[in-house]
């Protein structure tokens, strides 16, 4: 079982939609268990729209601030990361993320996406080789920080501004909370073809609203081809060959959570795959103890 993790109470008006859906195709029984599921989480959006510019807790793109005695990060034998986001834990809202998330100081998130080699080498999450290929930094507020220059081999993102939201996320359909939640006696949820009526009407209907996977700090992953805490999970293990029922999986996927999506943005020129997103996520232990370097990171495409 995963560690206990503090959420805030999870009461916006992003929870309601979740809660009908639940409550239109599920028992009582069921619909209560998996609504209890619903995390807040904080959504990342440009900052300025329409003119109108709204206070600022993140950016992707451009180039980070360091302190001086701390290199470039890059992935030995390969070359410098590319710089993705980052983000001011004092300045996202409170009710959006776990108690236990830095209330200050910086995360700064890189990722070698292959602009240095034409994409010759890849990150993959089961390949421990490759792990170096992506890192999270936390920055200490009373730290101090200067501009640094982007390695001559990089070309770096545009910069763009987000703003934030707190809004509620649910957990993947596939997620083994959500199988839990879902389960008819007797039956195994990871298979669908077993599945009651109410439990795959309801599914579909979660699958048909749809949904800009979007950035996102906390709360639930959005994923694009199923649960990702099973791919950090497998990794962790390490066997290729562990399938989603195994219940070993199952335990150690629930061992971790987001701690950062980055999706496909045009106005950074950021293109991950086709369409894709990139998933930092972390143990809760970890996070509490700021052992950021334990992250593990994943990503998906359409």
């Amino acid at each position: 079982m995963a560690p206990t993790m503090i959420w805030p109470m999870t009461t916006s008006a992003s929870a309601k939609p979740f809660a009908a859906l639940a409550a239109q195709h599920l028992p009582p029984d069921a619909a209560a268990r998996w609504t209890s599921l619903l995390r807040p989480c904080v959504r990342l959006t440009a900052a300025a729209k329409d003119g109108v510019a709204a206070p600022v807790v993140a950016t992707l793109g451009g180039s980070p601030l360091l302190p001086a005695e701390m290199e470039w990060p890059e992935w030995p034998g390969y070359g410098p990361l590319s710089f993705i986001a980052s983000v001011d834990c004092g300045a996202l809202p409170r009710a959006g993320v776990t108690a236990s998330f830095p209330d200050s100081g910086t995360l700064l998130f890189f990722y070698f996406d292959g602009r240095v080699d034409d994409t010759e080498a890849f990150v993959f999450v089961d390949d421990p080789e490759t792990w170096a290929g992506a890192r999270v930094l936390y920055i200490p507020a009373d730290t101090p920080v200067s501009p640094v220059l982007v390695p001559s081999e990089l070309e770096p993102y545009k910069r763009v501004e987000l703003t934030a939201s707190v809004r509620s996320s649910a957990p993947d359909p596939w997620h083994p909370q959500s199988e839990q939640a879902l389960a008819t006696e007797g039956i195994r949820p990871e298979l669908p073809h077993l599945q009651p009526a109410p439990v795959k009407a309801f599914i579909n209907a979660l699958y048909k609203g749809g949904s800009q996977i979007g950035h996102q700090i906390g709360g639930h992953a959005d994923p694009v081809q199923g649960p990702v805490e099973y791919e950090v999970a497998r990794a962790v293990i390490g066997s290729r060959r562990t399938g989603m029922g195994d219940d070993r999986m199952k335990a150690e996927a629930q061992r971790w959570v987001l701690l950062a999506q980055f999706d496909t943005d045009g106005d950074a020129d950021m293109m991950w795959g086709d369409c894709g997103a990139l998933y930092w996520l972390i143990r809760p232990e970890d996070l509490a103890a700021r052992r950021f370097e334990a992250a593990m990171f994943t990503w998906q495409c359409c």
